[in-house]
């Protein structure tokens, strides 16, 4: 993992901020909460691989 693939997280988390101000500002309070999990669904998504990568050292670290 290097660092574009944290600053493309940092990035994901400041645009879906940004987008939660201007609806809070505008009165659309209801789709902040759908942005905000929309945003950590495209997270996790992107982390995903290193997720599988990180269970099979785990499984071959303790031989299972």
């Amino acid at each position: 993992m290097d660092i574009s693939f944290v600053y493309k997280i940092a990035a994901i988390g400041l645009i879906t901020a940004v987008i939660n101000q201007v609806l809070t500002k505008n009165g659309k309070e209801e789709y902040t909460l759908i942005i905000t999990i929309a945003g950590i669904i495209i997270v996790v998504l992107m982390l995903l691989p290193f997720l599988s990568e990180l269970n099979d050292e785990l499984s071959s670290f303790f031989g299972l």
